[in-house]
């Protein structure tokens, strides 16, 4: 603080080393013509760079923990196309090619059970690595496989990979992150495996032109680069604050949600609020059932959890989409479309129309909600697969079926997309308590991977059974139960922190009632 010059006011107030000051001398403190709301908007300009720098770290951390998703994706885009000359080149039989494409989902969920204990255990950050590491063994295996027997041992090997991955990922985010972002970011891991799908659909209609006993070798290579920049994610990311505090390591929590959260005070509540859900700090705790125990033996609210948990994963493969995407091509050419280059450019459409689809549901899902997404990606989805149906059975293969059959694809994967795609991640990481969070999540990833090997090794036989056209009205029958169960069972859960969600479980009627509470709740605060 300066002083510049000296006079004698109408006080006689004296400044420093008795120099007088007041109201009537010609020379001021340099601060005193500043407006007065300057520390007001000094301060307001600092937090708002708080922010900002809050933002971008939050962000990259989802970033970084999605990785493992662009490789799942990849995965599963890749062997639509690659499947083609896996056939002509080890000349595997039909009832093969459906082993191979549905195994991984099968033996991903081993990699899913483990994962829940496993990141309970060293932590989500380090599972991730694991996650990263496994996969990519078996990556190379199906590289460099000279038959079908080696390439099922890889197979079988970036299956786990990928069950480590594909439940760990949601949970951390989830943890992670502030409540007002929780959605957008938590939709992260689905973003990348929809970028991955992309990828792998343009890898196929890059590397076709090779000879066939080089091309799928080199397309199935390319998985394995996002494994550097998941190692280089593993310097850069934190462990979860949530996990730190189960670990009783509560200041390097308080480190890591000083990071991601704008303030002192939402740190402190954020932290206070975990520890209670873990049972740190209270005086009469008691002692706890075992996880497993608990959760095949589970308390009513417990129950609805798993329910809705469980239930929406389910839903989301029996519809249909992982058959969509990796039998895409054989969909095309029931409809039409000649010539492998011609299929795999087909694909490439239903990659982008994917990956288009789910940025918007980013931008949605802390504005409209979950509930509403859901409604508009279940209803939207089932009159697609319906008129897929049509299109395949009263069409045939002209011009008009080709369009509308690649229209309801893509029709179906967008609205898949905009709902029930990421939604039901963030559902499940949301819903379960703290304690049980890692392995509900796992329970949950279980029944997607189970459901979506199920469809993927039946497609094939059973399109030939009741016909492609059959299969997928049997899809939006399913569909159109989501819609039901959507109204029934999955609550709205936009702008609660995750504790607040655990306690909407505990009473009935506050769950069935929430979504109108919480918007009148809104409704005032905004008035006021």
């Amino acid at each position: 603080m300066g002083l510049v010059g000296v006079q004698q006011n109408g006080n006689g107030e004296m400044g420093l080393a008795g120099v007088p000051l007041g109201s009537k001398n010609k020379y001021k403190r340099m601060n005193s013509e500043l407006p007065e709301d300057y520390d007001d908007a000094s301060n307001q300009h600092h937090q708002e760079d708080t922010n900002k720098s809050t933002r971008r770290y939050v962000f990259a951390c989802a970033v970084f923990a999605s990785l493992n998703s662009v490789l799942l994706g990849y995965d599963v885009g890749v062997m639509s196309g690659a499947i083609i000359f896996i056939q002509e080149d080890l000349k595997i039989t039909e009832v093969q090619e459906e082993v191979l494409v549905g195994i991984l989902s099968i033996v991903s969920l081993f990699g899913s059970l483990a994962g829940g204990r496993t990141s309970d255990a060293i932590g989500r950050k380090w599972t991730m690595a694991l996650a990263a590491v496994i996969f990519q063994m078996g990556a190379v295996i199906m590289t460099l496989a000279p038959s079908f027997e080696i390439l099922m041992i890889g197979r079988l090997l970036a299956g786990i990979g990928i069950g480590f991955g594909v439940m760990i990922a949601p949970v951390y985010i989830a943890e992670i992150s502030p409540t007002i972002a929780r959605g957008a970011l938590t939709s992260f891991p689905e973003v990348f495996i929809n970028l991955g799908i992309l990828l792998g659909y343009v890898s196929n209609y890059v590397f076709s032109g090779f000879p066939a006993h080089i091309n799928w070798r080199i397309m199935l290579a390319v998985g394995i680069l996002p494994s550097v920049f998941i190692g280089f994610a593993l310097f850069i990311i934190p462990e979860s604050p949530r996990w730190l505090v189960i670990q009783n390591r509560v200041e390097e929590a308080r480190s890591v949600l000083l990071k991601t959260n704008d303030s002192e005070r939402e740190v402190e509540e954020r932290l206070a609020e975990i520890q209670l859900a873990a049972g740190i700090g209270n005086v009469e705790k008691h002692e706890e059932k075992a996880v497993w125990r608990e959760l095949l033996s589970p308390s009513p609210s417990l129950c609805r959890m798993l329910v809705t948990g469980f239930g929406i994963q389910c839903f989301q493969q029996i519809t249909g989409i992982d058959a969509t995407v990796y039998y895409s091509p054989e969909i095309f050419q029931q409809a039409g479309v000649k010539g492998n280059s011609n299929l795999l450019a087909a694909t490439v459409a239903v990659g982008v129309t994917k990956t288009v689809f789910i940025l918007v549901a980013i931008l949605l899902i802390d504005k409209l909600g979950r509930k509403p997404l859901l409604y508009i990606s279940t209803i939207g989805m089932t009159i697609c697969l319906f008129s897929l149906g049509l299109s395949l059975s009263l069409l045939g293969q002209g011009q008009v079926g080709i369009a509308m059959s690649i229209l309801s694809v893509c029709g179906n994967v967008a609205f898949f997309s905009v709902g029930m795609g990421p939604i039901c991640w963030v559902l499940t990481t949301e819903i379960f308590p703290l304690r049980l969070r890692a392995q509900a999540t796992a329970l949950g990833a279980v029944g997607n991977r189970v459901c979506s090997g199920l469809v993927a090794m039946s497609f094939l036989s059973v399109s030939r059974a009741i016909s492609v056209a059959g299969v997928f009205f049997i899809f939006s029958a399913a569909s159109a139960l989501a819609v039901l169960f959507v109204y029934m069972l999955v609550p709205e859960t936009k702008g609660k922190s995750l504790e607040q969600i655990e306690l909407l479980f505990k009473d009935q009627h506050e769950w069935q009632g929430s979504e109108v509470e919480m918007g009148d709740v809104e409704h005032l605060v905004q008035k006021q």
